[in-house]
């Protein structure tokens, strides 16, 4: 008997042509800012600036101002570095791996969550930088020759290789982000140098006329794309050589997606404090990571679909089969959980032991059944197809996923050291108002830079979508485009009452 698979709905909607495309994504980038931009850029950039004077507070007396005490010596400097670092996992699995691996979906959302993991780790690196507490000796991290003797980094320090790691998977990720964003470039340079050919400054013109081509010429915008764009012409040598460069980077990319989070576990890992020293943590991270990356860009991606009227680009396709991410992940984050207590109990160690059940019933209680309910609970909602569709239920729970996510951290770090072998010495953590305003100040920058490349880049890779226009089948391509008939006809057939003929 044969077997008929079904047909995939078609990942551009809306009968776009390539010209449209075009159209859709750089008139984003060409018009004046909106005011919900203006309004949102704002707020972020309020954010910033409070967030800068706690962290300026606290380079000004030291991290002292922060909650930590002598037995928790790291909380939530710690904790908002790994959040981060989290976050900025899924726009290399969505760039690199699943382009490996030929997954079309991926055109409509790579640029985003790749800008996203930029911005997101570069956040991590602020965290980094306030937990040294001396900032203008970070580079002691480095291996760097210096006039202090044999003083060199301890390379079998998890820390160290944090640095390495981290350091690496921003190099790489920005490079793979750039080379992905030189075709639109050239796109909107060309459109940018058009615009200046058409209009003209001629000795002739009148005030008005002037008036009219100043307000469409930008000569300086045009010069900033031209040099960003790096001579890009589209011929068929260059797209092959653009192919080439891009399968390279993704294979570089594709262990940096395990092996960063992997070596950021390391740091609890290695130690033999009870509660961190199990080898289960590189791959809960990583999957953790994967969890959490998901999650913030579909925060990221069904606001930017609604506020740049990108449904035709951002369908329920692409929302649904990342949804089904953040099920399997969060599902993988759970049965970790379970196995960690497991292995603790199994363990024989007594230590070990009361390390989990003081997290799951000691005084921060609160911290782990947040946890459990936001992301072992709550991503279980996206088995139904109803759920999982449904783009207010999906925007909810991305947002309650990375909520639990920041609790994963808070709960793994503070837990485990708030109660040592000392009786005397156990306490409770509380956060400052410079820890919080520390976070905040993360906050504002990764919206400040996620607005400016929403604005002044192409949000959507344009080259690689319009490779995908043309990939459905026929079945799938007249399937779409008798629902676009019909909501004509329907939109048709509506009558238009007029005021004078009413009754």
């Amino acid at each position: 008997m044969q077997v008929t698979s079904a047909i995939r709905e078609p990942l551009v909607t809306g009968g776009k042509t390539m010209h449209d495309i075009t159209e859709d994504i750089c008139k984003r980038v060409e018009e004046a800012p909106s005011k919900s931009w203006l309004m949102a850029f704002g707020v972020s950039v309020l954010l910033f600036v409070v967030g800068g004077l706690a962290l300026a507070h606290t380079w000004w007396y030291g991290i002292g101002v922060w909650g930590l005490n002598k037995t928790v010596g790291w909380a939530w400097d710690i904790t908002n570095f790994v959040w981060w670092v989290g976050i900025g996992h899924a726009g290399t699995l969505i760039s690199a791996i699943l382009l490996l691996f030929r997954q079309k979906w991926r055109t409509s959302i790579n640029r985003a969550a790749e800008a996203m993991t930029i911005f997101a780790v570069i956040c991590a690196g602020t965290f980094i930088l306030m937990h040294m507490g001396r900032t203008w000796l970070a580079h002691w991290a480095l291996p760097l020759p210096n006039t202090y003797g044999s003083l060199w980094v301890n390379f079998h320090s998890p820390l160290v290789w944090d640095v390495f790691a981290i350091s690496t998977y921003l190099t790489v990720s920005t490079v793979f982000w750039y080379v992905g964003l030189i075709p639109d470039l050239g796109t909107i340079r060309d459109r940018f140098v058009r615009t200046l050919e058409e209009n003209p400054l001629l000795p002739t013109d009148t005030p008005e006329e002037r008036k009219a081509k100043l307000k469409k010429r930008r000569p300086i915008a045009a010069f900033i794309y031209r040099l960003l764009s790096f001579g890009w012409e589209g011929g068929s040598k260059t797209w092959a050589r653009y192919e080439y460069v891009a399968l390279i980077l993704a294979g570089l990319s594709t262990p940096l997606v395990l092996s960063v989070h992997t070596i950021v576990s390391f740091d609890f890992a290695t130690s033999v404090i009870p509660g961190w020293h199990t080898t289960i943590f590189p791959p809960y991270f990583v999957a953790g990571a994967i969890f959490s990356g998901f999650a913030m860009v579909l925060t990221l991606m069904l606001v930017t679909r609604v506020v740049y009227k990108l449904e035709d680009y951002i369908t329920m396709e692409h929302i649904e089969l990342m949804n089904k991410i953040v099920m399997l992940t969060g599902s993988i984050v759970g049965v970790a959980y379970i196995t960690e207590f497991f292995i603790a109990w199994y363990s024989g160690v007594e230590a070990e032991s009361y390390a989990f059940i003081n997290r799951a019933f000691g005084p921060y209680w609160w911290a782990y059944w947040a946890m459990m309910s936001c992301n072992v609970i709550s991503p279980q909602l996206f088995w139904f197809k109803s759920i999982r569709t449904n783009l207010v239920w999906t925007f909810v729970l991305s947002i309650v996923v990375n909520v639990g996510m920041w609790f994963e951290r808070f709960v793994i770090i503070v837990t485990s050291l708030h109660r040592d072998y000392l009786p005397s010495s156990w306490t409770y953590f509380v956060p400052t108002i410079y820890d919080v305003g520390d976070y905040v100040f993360s906050f504002g920058l990764f919206f400040v830079c996620f607005f400016l490349f929403a604005k002044y880049l192409p949000v959507i890779n344009m080259a690689e979508v319009k490779t995908v226009l043309n990939s459905v089948s026929e079945e799938a391509r007249e399937k779409a485009f008798a629902k676009l008939k019909a909501g004509a006809e329907t939109l048709k057939a509506t009558p238009v009452y007029d005021k004078g003929n009413q009754v």
